[in-house]
């Protein structure tokens, strides 16, 4: 067995092994499968991360069989960079929880809906943690279409773990949603194999899929990722489901479940299909642009201070559609600012998102509340979780020395030397508005008008994990050059 292939199989069945000793229930079992899902995740994307840095893209036929009739994985550049920043935000959110659920897990199944739902955490995660693996991983459309089910079904069990009668709306409202998106991609999966009779996402490429039927199985695809990523104007599930999750869930969700469907419509656009039109590209970045927009609106408007990040999570997916339309240059050839911007705004987003829903969750864990008003004064209470939230929301807003700020430069540098003005003033405003909103949080949290007498005691691994987590942005930011060198080994197009 070769190195790609060990690793691989590693970081697709590691966490679902690991989701075995979790669905026991026992808090030991649940640290257990948490510790042996982290671990492997974390060795398996670093392992991987180097077969690719020294031999370049690698495949795994699975069980010896491959296309077009075995199940085949490929690992490159962009699948490395997303695994390892899943086993990130994964490991330290497993930490956390591990904390954050610790109360409820010392009641017993039949006192507690709460107690139920902390028991569920662990076993829906590492099964929602081996589906992305699977779909980083992926090589060919059916693959991809069942590691999304997957994916989807976990997900939206997640956001019904507060157990309440809101979060339980969100939950099936999520899985609709979830659903009707899974149906319009194996619609397109569909369409592709009556045209080709494959379905291997490197034999599609070769033939260079055009017409109006590959032109209809991609914008049924497209459609169906849209809706999940929750891309501008299907994001109206996201603010409810992931303000509604608990805090650990609601990182998980807006940081790396949405990257799942938003690689897909990557791998499609510039590794299928070759960029697409260029009519095709502009619309998905006037989605983005008006996702920048309204998000940022609605966040300047809330109240909750989770509701007010959800809706910052749309602001932030915009972001990563309007790189689409600045990926294919006016010459027809490939931008490598656009890709390695776009990408790693995709990372970034990751790392301070769940940084940021970390911190919030500490500070409502702290007050029992989640309205804005009630962190009054929280930050001479909480300094590290106020200091994440801060570092976490100017990573979003493209300041220095954070990967936030060398993806959105990046992708201004794109638009100026392509004559694209329109989206450098997108891009710009966007982070002016982002801005806008982080401060309006960390106002509430210095504000000392009402002092918290009886505040709760937030452990120190709650704290520690969304520290690190915005951390992680800015360190990306500051060694982005190894970043960078592994995305532009195989570029958009790796095969």
């Amino acid at each position: 067995m070769t190195s790609f292939e060990l690793w691989t199989t590693v970081a697709v069945f590691g966490p679902l092994m690991a989701a075995l000793p979790a669905l026991g229930g026992r808090p030991y079992l649940l640290r257990v499968g948490l510790a042996f899902g982290s671990t492997s995740t974390l060795a398996s994307s670093v392992f991987l991360w180097i077969g690719v840095a020294t031999q370049g893209p690698g495949r795994h036929a699975l069980g010896g069989w491959g296309q077009p009739l075995g199940i085949e994985l490929w690992v490159d550049g962009f699948a490395v960079a997303m695994l390892t920043v899943t086993a990130v935000v994964g490991a330290l959110v497993s930490l956390y929880s591990t904390a954050y659920f610790a109360d409820l897990l010392e009641l017993e199944l039949e006192e507690s809906p709460g107690g139920r739902g902390a028991r569920h955490f662990a076993p829906l995660w590492l099964l929602l943690w081996s589906a992305l693996n699977g779909i980083y991983l992926s090589a060919d459309l059916f693959n991809l279409y069942v590691t999304l089910e997957i994916l989807g079904l976990a997900a939206a069990a997640m956001v019904t773990l507060a157990v309440t009668r809101q979060a339980t709306v969100a939950g099936m409202r999520y899985l609709i949603v979830s659903l009707t998106g899974s149906m319009l991609f194996l619609l397109g999966v569909a369409l592709l194999y009556i045209e080709y009779g494959t379905l291997s996402l490197e034999a599609l490429s070769a033939l260079e899929p055009t017409g109006p039927l590959p032109a209809a199985a991609l914008a049924a695809m497209t459609v169906g990722m849209a809706a999940k990523t929750a891309l501008f104007p299907l994001h109206a599930w996201l603010p409810p489901a992931h303000s509604g999750a608990p805090a650990p869930g609601s990182a998980l969700l807006s940081a790396v479940v949405v990257k799942g469907s938003f690689f897909i419509v990557v791998r499609l656009w510039f590794g299928v299909y070759g960029g697409g039109s260029p009519e095709a590209l502009t619309l998905l970045g006037l989605l983005g642009a008006g996702a920048i927009f309204w998000g940022s609106i609605l966040a300047l408007r809330q109240t909750s201070l989770k509701r007010l990040i959800a809706y910052s999570t749309v602001a932030q997916l915009g972001y990563l559609f309007v790189f689409f339309p600045l990926m294919i240059t006016e010459s027809g050839e490939w931008s490598a600012d656009a890709w390695t911007g776009g990408v790693l705004l995709a990372l970034s987003h990751a790392l301070a998102k769940s940084a940021m829903f970390l911190a919030a969750g500490n500070m409502s864990y702290a007050v029992a509340k989640d309205s804005l008003s009630a962190i009054s004064g929280v930050a001479h209470r909480l300094p590290m979780s106020f200091f994440a939230f801060g570092i976490g929301g100017l990573s979003l807003a493209g300041l220095p020395p954070s990967a936030g700020f060398l993806g959105k430069w990046l992708l201004l540098r794109s638009s100026l030397e392509g004559g694209h003005w329109g989206w450098a003033a997108v891009i710009g405003a966007g982070g002016l508005l982002t801005i806008a909103y982080v401060l309006l949080v960390l106002r509430y949290a210095l504000d000392r008008k009402e002092e918290k007498e009886s505040m709760r005691q937030v452990p120190n691994r709650m704290e520690w994990a969304a520290l690190l987590l915005a951390l992680g942005a800015v360190i990306l930011g500051v060694r982005a050059v190894e970043m960078v060198d592994l995305l532009l080994l195989n570029g958009a197009q790796p095969w």
